[in-house]
Formats: structure tokens, sequence, C-alpha cells
């Protein structure tokens, strides 16, 4: 009698999978944000989260149904950690296009709406917001927004991945079956 096995499925298989996924799933909610005029950088940016929040679920439940039924925090992290790696990756590259050749004020605009919540909250000197903008400009860079959505996109990722592998881990009883 033949004995039939799962293939072996990898958290980075998984990870990249449905890394695709969220990428294309976030640029389409950034081109819906920019469409609909909706700021990027106020409450509607939770939205991402909750929808990779999401994704990391889908991707924990979907390597535990191919594989042996069981996932530990480690493997979850894993699968977070390729995932937002290829997601965000895919969003950084879309982001840096959009800002360089096809809404070159698209920098500005945020820019602007930065400096106008710096003087809406009145606690800072003309001087001070100011240098704040100043500083702000360099870093405000198609490139380093390329780099810095690289490094905080997996780092929000990972933290994702953490509180959702704390309630989709499943333990294998017998380690060593």
């Amino acid at each position: 009698m033949e004995e039939t096995t799962k293939p072996s499925i990898s958290t980075r298989s998984v990870g990249t999978r449905f890394g695709l996924i969220m990428g294309v799933i976030g640029i389409a909610l950034f081109v819906i944000f920019i469409v609909a005029n909706v700021d990027v950088q106020g409450p509607a940016r939770w939205l991402n989260v909750v929808v990779l929040a999401v994704v990391v679920f889908l991707a924990h439940k979907n390597f535990k149904d191919n594989g042996d039924g069981f996932m530990t925090i480690g493997q979850g992290l894993g699968i977070g950690f390729w995932l937002s790696l290829v997601s965000s990756a895919l969003s950084s590259v879309f982001t840096f296009v959009y800002v360089k050749f096809i809404d070159t004020g698209f920098i500005q605009l945020m820019m602007d709406k930065q400096r106008e919540a710096m003087e809406a909250k009145g606690n800072l000197t003309e001087e001070q917001i100011d240098q704040a903008m100043n500083m702000t400009s360099k870093f405000m860079t198609p490139e380093l927004m390329v780099v810095f959505g690289l490094i905080f996109g997996v780092i929000m990722g990972l933290l994702v991945a953490l509180v959702v592998s704390l309630f989709t881990q499943k333990k294998n009883p017998d380690p060593f079956n």
C-alpha cells in the first residue's frame, strides 16, 4: 500500500505568494485613495494594516491547510517576513514610479499637508515649522521613499504577523513524529 503525503510547503513559498497578493491589494488601495482624494497619511492608512492582518491570517491558514496542519509562531513570523518583504517591494516600486514620473507634485502635496497639520497644532513657531519642513524635505525623495517603504513595511508586517501568529499558531502535540 502506497502512503500518500502532502507535498512539503515552505514559509517562503506561502509568504511570497501572499506577498504578491498583498502588494497588488496595497497598490489598488493607494490608487483608490489617490483617485478619491483621500489623505494617504490620514486614518485611511490603517485600512492597509487591517487588510494586511487579513492576508497574513489567510497565509497562515494556507500554510496549515497545505502542510501538516501545524504552525509555530516562528513559522508564522517567517511567512509574515516574506509576505511583507514582497508586498513592500512591490508597493515601494509602484510608489517610486508614481511620484517620480506620474504625479511629480505628490511629494509637495504631502509636504503641504504636513505643514498645515503643524500650523493647526499651534504649538510651534514659524521658524520651528520651517526647520522641521527643511529636515523632512531631505527624506521625502522618491529614492528614499523606496528605502523607508521597504524598511517600515517589513517592520509593520512582522509586527502584524506576530500578533496574528499568536492566534493562528497550532503546535504539533508530537513534534518528533
